[in-house]
């Protein structure tokens, strides 16, 4: 690892999102590029959930309620 520069962060990167083929375990270029663009995608989510000021959603039994701006954390 050391030799080749490769830290046991990538390493833990690798062990979670790549690929098994027999006892390797490959994280491709492309896979890496679709991880990316997922995270990208997240990343806007995450952005227009601030915007709002945060979300409340209102669930029961497996259906949803209502939904509205800002968190409202800790009011019951």
């Amino acid at each position: 690892m050391n030799q080749r520069g490769i830290s046991g962060e990538l390493v833990s990167l690798a062990l979670e999102y790549g690929e098994w083929q027999g006892d390797k375990c490959q994280l491709s270029r492309k896979a890496l590029l679709r991880l990316i663009a997922n995270v990208d995608g997240l990343r806007t989510m995450l952005v227009k959930a601030i915007d709002k000021g945060g979300l409340t959603v209102v669930e029961a039994d497996g259906s949803l309620i209502t939904t509205y701006r800002g968190a409202a954390a800790g009011r019951r």
